[in-house]
């Protein structure tokens, strides 16, 4: 497996847009990406004991730790660096909360930002970036 892997719902305009917002920012090109519904992502979850399709969830794995929801989210913009560390300030509200809002965006992520019918598909120039 990749050392940084972002899987992330594949059919979720909200969560696409937070791929190509993370894209954008890895200058170093650290990340790679997943879609959960890939049979990539099936694989990977599972040999870390979690089920793709209960997670309701960004899920950010790095060496071989797991990071889900806001975890994940606060994770993914250490690693991105720059003033980005800040995000980390948010686990000053404890985690059962910050799960809470997470957990409220997630549930209307649909309604709120709307879904595709099939994944995204990646440029040539982004193809290796994805498993």
């Amino acid at each position: 497996m990749a050392n940084k892997v972002i899987f992330f719902d594949g059919v979720c305009n909200l969560c696409s847009g937070f791929v190509q917002f993370i894209i954008k920012l890895d200058k170093k090109k650290q990340f790679s990406f997943a879609a959960l519904q890939s049979k990539y992502a099936q694989d990977a979850l599972q040999s870390h004991n979690l089920n793709s399709d209960e997670l309701q969830s960004v899920i950010f794995i790095i060496n071989n730790k797991v990071y889900t929801k806001s975890d994940a989210a606060i994770e993914i913009a250490k690693q991105l660096g720059g003033l980005w560390f800040l995000v980390r300030c948010l686990k000053v509200f404890p985690l059962r909360f910050r799960n809470l809002v997470y957990d409220f965006i997630g549930k209307n992520r649909y309604k709120w930002f709307g879904k595709k019918e099939s994944c995204m598909v990646p440029s040539e120039e982004l193809k290796s970036r994805f498993l």
